[in-house]
């Protein structure tokens, strides 16, 4: 179904969930100093939520952690114009996760000692597919 506002084929939540998994970069918004901020991070999938680990003293785990926050991720072709991006909100807390384990393995990237794994579960998701220029 394309939406009404001309964003290309809406998307229902388990398709959403299931191009979150075939994405490792995302962008989480929040707010720091009574302002929006956004950071990216390297991301994965645990059931219906995105997990990524941050830094226990940065702006993001202060600004993020039990709060509500926004989380974006996408994939475009340059050469079409098509891909497609997904949104959820959702209340971040941390993971209660202490042993990096497995959770640390699905996480791409560099996690060190230090890190807080904060979790976001889709609260509320929607996600659009967009078609090359030519649609």
């Amino acid at each position: 179904m394309v939406d009404d506002v001309g964003f290309g084929l809406l998307l229902d939540r388990q398709q959403c969930l299931a191009l979150l998994r075939t994405a490792s970069l995302g962008r989480v918004i929040f707010t720091h100093r009574a302002m929006p901020a956004v950071r990216p991070v390297r991301f994965t999938v645990v059931d219906d939520a995105v997990v990524f680990a941050v830094p226990a003293g940065s702006p993001l785990y202060a600004g993020a952690r039990d709060a509500v926050v926004a989380f974006e991720a996408d994939e475009f072709a340059a050469d079409t114009g098509a891909g497609w991006y997904v949104s959820l909100l959702g209340r971040a807390a941390e993971s209660g996760v202490t042993d990096f384990g497995d959770i640390a393995c699905a996480c791409p990237g560099p996690v060190r000692a230090g890190h807080r794994f904060l979790r976001v579960p889709a609260e509320t998701i929607s996600g659009h597919r967009i078609g090359c220029h030519a649609e």
